[in-house]
């Protein structure tokens, strides 16, 4: 048994968690909306075709925001296709994944399929195959109440009031040469400024994210960021990152990729910061996350990429990973160094939400189930409220060939002003061995106890997954270990697992 030690300190801040942290992205990629969301034949079918037990699994997810309509999608899309009646709307074809786009569902569907799950809307604009006009278009049409042509057209297409989109996102991965309209950072951040301030004259509130690097091993990194903030930094509010991780067979290395996407974000915020101070300005910009996952993309590019000019498949099966055990971990892992910067990342998508390297998969006419990924982020979307605290674990550390010696436990903590009560998330990475945890608690101003409960997602078998014949194999239990004396709390962390501490202060005790 390992040995590890943390301390909760409520005066040790790192700052407000953004609901928008628990974010989501549906792109028109795979069976993402068709056959996914929207499957109009299904027995559960809702009267606009959404399928209510996706929309059920959706809201117990908690995702509060969601990124649409792409993603390398969006590159090529123009968003008139996608509004007026449905018997008229354009079938067309989607370069960036190969696939027919039948525009069935579009802006108006998807809002009320929001509605229905209870979450905001993030729209991205294409800045790749067209530019400022477009994007003032789609503001226009989206966001005026009343007055114009394109404001009178939405009405006319069945909504009178506005969507009022407020966070917007300046294009998709324009440092990626696999991106339509791929550009250079000089050529992205006229164009980007250019439109964030044509936005701004329209709304000067609107939220803007401006497009970062795709990920932190592009040739390009962070030279991309100061580039295209040179030229837009008074215009835009947010950058974004994105980042996807796989189990290539270095399991040390897989388990510590957290310590990667630390190193990404602390990269980003220090160039924003150089721009700021180069600008002399009195604006930060932080970050939105608004892509991150596991996601086994060698296996997509070496055996699923469809091909073929005369090859344009309507949703097909594109990116449908099986999550094991061990993602899992790793995801609630990303989950804690996402919360470890709660300070800068404000707005964060995991990518993506349904079938789609998802934490929710449907059969088509059949079942929905949940991946082992979906449990990490629904507790910690429900409970991870408040301020985000730093505990920074002491434990023993293990090798790994990507980051050398890491630390077996990670660890952050949210406190709940309102309530008093506190969240604790902990990893533990040892393969070989469980780990014991004490934690010490913190000093109330009045004397009290803590009602404490823990859950932990582990298997004797990492490799355990959910899947369409056994959609129940992995969950969350219930860990009978967790104890307290006096001011410690003591728990036992099994071998690569992910768990979450609840304490609840109850009534003060009196002498």
């Amino acid at each position: 048994m390992h040995i590890a030690h943390l301390t909760i300190n409520t005066s040790a801040r790192i700052g407000a968690i953004n609901p928008r942290l628990f974010g989501s992205f549906v792109e028109h990629l795979g069976r993402s909306v068709y056959d996914g969301i929207y499957e109009p034949g299904h027995p559960l079918a809702d009267g606009d075709g959404f399928r209510t037990d996706v929309i059920d699994l959706v809201k117990e997810l908690g995702v509060t925001a969601i990124r649409y309509p792409g993603g390398n999608f969006v590159s090529g899309f123009n968003w008139e296709d996608s509004v007026g009646p449905r018997e008229e709307r354009p079938t067309r074809l989607d370069l960036a994944w190969h696939t027919t786009e039948t525009n069935e569902v579009g802006l108006h569907e998807f809002q009320r399929w929001l509605d229905a799950v209870g979450s905001e809307l993030m729209l991205a604009v294409n800045l790749g195959t067209r530019g400022t006009p477009e994007a003032l278009e789609l503001l226009e049409y989206a966001n005026l109440a009343q007055g114009t042509a394109r404001a009178d057209r939405r009405a006319a297409n069945g909504r009178a009031e506005p969507f009022d989109v407020r966070i917007w996102c300046l294009g998709n991965e324009m440092d990626g040469p696999w991106q339509l309209g791929h550009r250079s950072a000089d050529d992205y951040g006229k164009v980007a400024a250019q439109t964030a301030r044509a936005m701004k004259a329209f709304d000067p509130d609107l939220e803007l994210v401006i497009c970062g690097s795709s990920s932190s091993s592009m040739p390009t990194f962070a030279e991309w960021e100061r580039v295209v903030l040179t030229h837009a930094y008074d215009a835009v509010d947010y950058i974004s990152c994105h980042a996807y991780y796989e189990n290539t067979g270095d399991l040390a290395s897989f388990l510590a990729s957290g310590i990667d996407m630390d190193h990404f974000i602390r990269s980003v915020t220090a160039t924003a910061d150089h721009v700021k101070a180069v600008r002399g300005s009195d604006k930060t910009i932080n970050i939105s996350f608004d892509e991150w996952n596991i996601w086994y993309n060698s296996r997509y590019e070496n055996v699923d990429k469809i091909t073929g000019v005369d090859n344009w498949p309507i949703a097909p099966r594109l990116l449908e990973d099986e999550y094991t055990v061990a993602d899992a971990v790793v995801f609630g892992s990303l989950l804690i160094t996402l919360l470890k910067h709660a300070d800068r990342v404000t707005s964060a998508s995991l990518a993506q939400l349904v079938n789609v390297i998802a934490p929710i998969m449907t059969e088509p006419g059949g079942a929905s189930w949940r991946q082992t990924t979906f449990f990490p982020f629904a507790a910690t979307a429900a409970n991870a409220t408040g301020i985000a605290l730093d505990v920074t674990p002491v434990s023993d550390s293990y090798p790994t060939e990507r980051f050398g010696d890491v630390p077996l436990v990670d660890a952050v903590a949210s406190l709940d002003e309102s309530t008093g009560s506190i969240a604790v998330y902990v990893v533990n990475r040892a393969v070989d061995a469980g780990t014991s945890l004490e934690i010490d608690l913190p000093s109330r101003a009045h004397p009290g106890t803590y009602a404490v409960t823990a859950r932990t997602l582990s298997d004797a078998d990492i490799t355990a997954s959910n899947n369409r014949e056994n959609p129940e194999r992995v969950a969350l239990a219930d860990n009978t270990t967790v104890s307290t004396d006096g001011g410690v709390l003591r728990i036992d962390l099994p071998a690569v697992s992910w768990t979450e501490i609840l304490l609840t202060p109850q009534n003060p005790v009196t002498a």
